[in-house]
């Protein structure tokens, strides 16, 4: 296999760009820009998430069993570039920004576009990266959007040329 040509067409997929948040039964909060996400069945809703493995997200979602995926909107890039490095939890933030428990005690950013929280319903763990299917049980929108929601959130091309994550 050409590995120039494998890279390339597999950065072909389009992406969004979420933060992943969950927390540990002690308190310890992960937060986490994360690409690989999709929808993947409608009842009951569910999505997928692709984890590294040795990320701290990876252990705290196997241990608690929820996660929230909080959709960036265009303006906040910053947000997605705050999320690249591990972070530490300062009371009710992290990275500087503030977040809620969920329904199901994910993190929920308070500047996010939309969210959705997930209880963990099935793990594939394979290669670097894990997929967590998780069963959407709450979900919420701090703007309507103007046109098609997929339009609205941030995406991997946003970030600029020289930002990619795969292949």
């Amino acid at each position: 296999m050409d590995a120039d040509a494998k890279k390339t067409a597999l950065r072909m997929i389009p992406y969004g760009i979420y933060v992943l948040t969950a927390e540990s039964k002690d308190g310890k909060v992960a937060a986490s820009t994360v690409n690989w996400v999709t929808q993947t069945a409608f009842a009951p809703p569910l999505v997928v998430v692709g984890v590294k493995t040795d990320s701290g997200a990876h252990a705290i979602i196997k241990e608690s069993k929820v996660f929230a995926l909080n959709m960036l909107g265009k303006d906040q890039k910053g947000q997605a570039f705050t999320f690249f490095k591990p972070l530490e939890r300062d009371g009710n933030t992290i990275g500087g920004e503030a977040f809620r428990k969920g329904s199901l005690g994910a993190p929920i950013l308070e500047k996010g576009q939309a969210f959705v929280e997930c209880a963990l319903v099935q793990t594939v763990e394979i290669g670097d990266h894990s997929v967590f299917v998780g069963e959407v049980k709450d979900a919420g929108v701090a703007v309507a959007p103007a046109g098609r929601p997929d339009d609205a959130i941030l995406a991997m091309r946003d970030l600029g040329d020289k930002v990619f994550y795969g292949g």
